[in-house]
Order: C-alpha cells, then structure tokens, then sequence
C-alpha cells in the first residue's frame, strides 16, 4: 500500500487557503443570493439560525480537530475523538430543540434553527474525519473537501431559494450537500488513513465499520473531556462574541437591520480564509516545536503568521475606505451603500482578529488550554458590555465597535500569555531546524 507522505508547509497552506476561500465564497454566495433574490429580512432569519447554534456547536465540538490535529504524542487514536464527538453531537442538538421550544420562536423560524442545527451536526462529522488529515498533515484533502461542501451547498441551496424564495428551503439543500459530502468523501479519506496505520496489523483494510468503528472507554473519554472542555467552552465564548452584537441588534433594532450588518460582516470571516489556511497549516508544525523545545522556530514562525496578518489587515482597510461603497452596491444592493461606514470598522476588527487568532493557535500548540476560558470570558463580557452601552445609542456603528473593543482585548491578553508561554519554554542548547 502506498503511504501518503505529509505536504510541505507551503503546499499546506495553498491548499489550505485554497480551500477555505472557495468555502467562504461559497457561504457568502448564499447572503448574495438571499440578497439579490429576497431582502434583508430573509439574510437576518438564516443569520438568526446561524447565531442559535453557532455556540453550541461550538462548545459540544470541544475544538477536537485542532487538539486532535497537535496531539503529536499520540495521546489518543482517532476512535476516540470520533466517539467523543458523535456523543457531544446529538447532545447539541438536545440542546438546540430546548432552545427554539424554551424561546418559543415561530413556526418557521424554529424550523430554519433545527436545520441549520442538522446541517453544522453533520459538518462536524466531516470535521473529526478531516482533523485525522490534519494531524498527517494533508491538507490538500480537506481543501477539497471543504470546496466540495461550499459548491454544492451552494448550487442546492440556490436552486431552493429560486425555486421557493424560502429560507428553510436553502437551509433544507444545504443540510443534503453536507450529506452527501460526508457520505461520499470525507469517511473515504479517514478509512484511507487508518488503513496506513494498521498496515500491520489483523484488522482488514477493507472493513470500513471495523475500522471506523467508534471508541467509548469511560476512562479514556473522561481524560479527553477534561483536556477539551476548556476549548469547548472556549469556543463557545468566542462564538458567543462574535454573536452577541447580533443578539442585541435583532433585538433593539430589527432583522433588516440584522440582515444588513450580518451582510456586511461576512466580508470580515470571509477574509479569514487566510487567517484560518495558515493557522491550521502551521498547527501542528507549531505544535511538534513547542514539544521539542524549539524556542526560536517556534517564535520566528509565530511572528511570520502575525505580521502576515497584520499586512492583509491594513489591506482590508484601505480598500474598504477607497472603495467601500462600490463593493457593497457590487455585491449586495443599494440598499447597504449607506453603511460603508460600519465596512470601514469591520475591517479594522478584521485585523485586530488575526493577531488575537494567531496567538491562540500558538497557545493551543504549546497546550496552554485552560487559561483561554478566562480569557474568553473576559472577551465576552467585554462584549456584552460594550453593545449594552452601544447599540441602543449608535445602532449598527455601536455594533460593530463593540465588535472591535472586544476583539483589541482578546488580542491584549492573549499576547500576554503567549510571552508567558514562551517564557516557560527553554532555549535548546543545540542548533534547531525551522
């Protein structure tokens, strides 16, 4: 059997970014289409959806691909992360039906949230299958696969909304194209995998149960939940942060005015595809440094992600004031031409947000976990605050600067922990290979 050999950083994050990009063109093509085929309103229901499970998904996924993906002493195999995390999924989505029966949402609401819950559950399957490509650092397959589920969510859910100028409609072909993706590619790949690792082993090459047969030991699930939580809850904080200036503006000033910010906003997580493409590539490469105790590789590829974030971000910037209203009358309507100011401060978050993510990869590689929940409370609090304080008073531009406070005080104490991360590495006395 041919043994598929690691990418090389470069051709990792090509294929990373690649990847990333084509998906998020892909989720921002179904705003468009929202857009240009509906209203604002129809943008604010489905970024409603997004915003109710989004945390949850969030906590329950407990961040498994990125630990799974530096677990570089093998603490745990692959059955485990996948057993764990079909168990946090249904609980997820116990947890979404509790939410949209306790809110007593419309009919039609609740049901666009139960979709979109259904569709990020399977996401997550195809998410611990691709944290295994991750880990032998074959990024070129989650690119495709990651691409595969933007198009065809995209071609699906554009034929539904044409069809039925209906959002549960959309969110109906979404959930299908997540499907099929998962069914048709991504358990290929795993299976791919774990035939390499058992090469030698009893266990047929060519038995998929068996091989991707889940794993629940108690002691062993115990140990993996007390090492993820706090990422879960982490990332739940952070989607909370990111979904808490909707929260107040769905609340305070309507779903158009949802719509229209969660338009705009887009172009900010859209622009993360860079972000997103070298964090993971870097990964586990930041990862196996930190546990050889390769200080100064560890920090100069560090540095380089930063200062390549920080380029793209005054980018964004510029364009954004040069050109701000072109491009939102370009990609929306006329209708959002009016608030190029809110673009300008997104894109100054968007900046603000590669430092802050760059410095939490660097912490998740050196395996400093449970000092993020603070953090992150810190953030969110920092966030509800500050849109409590703003959004009644300036409306959409009170948003997104709270957006920003937000994200200027993640940046600030993740750079301090990351110093102290550092600090407690030592310097190895022989000469390190980047």
């Amino acid at each position: 059997m041919q043994v598929n050999k690691p990418l090389t950083l470069r051709r990792n994050f090509s294929w990373t970014f690649i990847g990333n990009a084509v998906y998020a063109v892909c989720q921002w093509g179904m705003l468009v289409l929202l857009a240009k085929l509906g209203n604002p309103e129809m943008i604010g229901q489905f970024t409603l959806g997004l915003a109710v499970t989004a945390p949850v998904m969030m906590f329950t996924n407990l961040q498994l691909r990125v630990i799974q993906a530096t677990d570089a002493k093998c603490q745990f195999q692959f059955h485990d992360y996948l057993g764990l995390r079909i168990l946090s999924t249904i609980l997820a989505l116990i947890f979404i039906i509790i939410i949209v029966l306790g809110v007593n949402y419309p009919p039609n609401t609740a049901l666009i949230i139960l979709f979109v819950g259904l569709a990020k559950a399977v996401e997550s399957i195809s998410d611990v299958c691709n944290g295994l490509l991750q880990k032998s650092e074959q990024m070129d397959r989650i690119a495709i696969s990651s691409m595969l589920r933007g198009a065809l969510a995209l071609l699906l859910a554009g034929v539904c909304v044409s069809l039925s100028r209906s959002v549960l409609s959309a969110t109906v072909g979404m959930l299908i194209a997540w499907i099929i993706v998962l069914i048709f590619y991504d358990l290929g790949n795993a299976v791919g995998i774990l035939q390499q690792q058992f090469f030698n082993t009893t266990i047929s090459s060519s038995n998929w149960l068996r091989i991707m047969q889940p794993r629940w030991y108690g002691k062993t699930l115990t140990q993996l939940i007390q090492l993820a939580l706090p990422m879960g809850i982490v990332m739940m904080l952070i989607s909370l942060n990111t979904n808490i200036p909707r929260y107040f503006i769905e609340h305070y000033l309507g779903e158009r005015e949802l719509g229209i910010f969660a338009a705009i906003a887009y172009l900010m997580y859209a622009g993360q595809t860079v972000e997103a493409a070298l964090g993971q590539s870097a990964s586990p490469r930041l990862s196996q440094y930190y546990t050889d105790g390769k200080k100064n590789a560890f920090i100069n590829l560090l540095l380089k992600l930063i200062g390549i974030g920080v380029l793209i971000g005054v980018i964004g910037i510029g364009i954004a004031g040069v050109a701000g209203k072109e491009i939102l009358r370009l990609l929306y309507t006329a209708d959002y031409v009016e608030y190029v100011e809110i673009f300008v401060w997104i894109m100054v978050t968007m900046m603000v947000e590669y430092v802050a993510s760059f410095l939490c990869y660097g912490l998740i590689a050196a395996r400093h976990l449970r000092v993020q929940v603070p953090l992150f409370i810190t953030v969110t609090s920092t966030s509800t605050i500050a849109c409590f304080w703003l959004v009644p008073i300036y409306g959409l531009k009170g948003a997104a600067i709270s957006l920003l406070i937000a994200t200027v005080v993640r940046a600030i104490i993740s750079g301090c922990l990351m110093v102290h991360a550092i600090h407690k590495l030592p310097t190895m006395s022989s000469s390190e290979v980047s």
